[in-house]
């Protein structure tokens, strides 16, 4: 089993303390979400299992690899892929050019192709705009085509950070039917989310983080019926 298991992290940037002794695990098949406010430590716990920062103390574990001796490039070659705040998608190439380049470390240019036509099919919408530059799109359709392009990589394990922010309530609810659809066919998911409402719908079981440290964890749906949950996160 390919599990994902964090213990006693510890990050810093200088002189900040992060991550506090964090520890958590995302099962192989799971939806995983991080929950909590800005400067909890979500996209901190995100960038370093990609590898973008590395934790002074700790073990963190997928399946038989060590994370923290892995280069960026490595992960993503193993499967391990990173949607980061933004979606940070090319806006001048074409959104058929963004889908592509999703799979620069595979080899293979048939399954390429397949992934990319399995992308249209999960997303109608990115087929209809298959030749406009990805600056032209609605935000959205941007976060749609960051997933697309993932998916082109193959991810075994998909980090997602912030995937609702800025979309309308509609287009939230799209966006997460995909990414659960993604999950139903064989993706782990860890999803930082301040949409907590629409996060814990999706999710498995889900986490709390304050000021770098576990402050809640259980299944979804008993945390969405937390009272602390519901006063901090899902308004009282």
């Amino acid at each position: 089993m390919s599990n994902l298991v964090l213990e006693n992290v510890d990050l810093y940037y200088n002189r900040v303390h992060a991550l506090r002794g964090l520890s958590l695990e995302v099962n192989e098949g799971e939806i995983v979400s991080l929950l909590g406010n800005n400067g909890a430590g979500k996209t901190s716990t995100l960038s370093m299992l990609s590898g973008l920062e590395r934790p002074r103390n700790g073990r963190v574990t997928w399946g038989d690899k060590d994370l923290t001796k892995l280069q960026p490039w490595d992960m993503v070659e193993a499967g391990l892929l990173h949607i980061p705040e933004g979606r940070r998608i090319f806006s001048t190439m074409t959104v058929h050019e963004n889908l592509l380049i999703g799979g620069y470390l595979v080899k293979d240019q048939k399954l390429i192709a397949e992934r990319a036509a399995h992308a249209y099919e999960l997303m109608p919408r990115l087929a209809e705009r298959r030749d406009q530059q990805g600056g032209t799109l609605s935000g959205g359709e941007q976060q749609m085509l960051a997933l697309g392009r993932a998916l082109v990589g193959g991810p075994k394990l998909l980090l997602l950070d912030e995937p609702s922010m800025g979309l309308a309530p509609l287009i939230v609810k799209q966006v997460m039917e995909i990414i659960r659809e993604v999950n139903k066919q064989g993706t782990t998911v860890l999803l930082v989310e301040q949409n907590a409402k629409a996060a814990l719908k999706i999710a498995d079981r889900a986490y709390v983080l304050e000021s770098g440290r576990v402050t809640l964890q259980g299944p979804a749906a008993e945390l969405a019926e937390d009272p602390r949950v519901i006063e901090a996160y899902l308004g009282a």
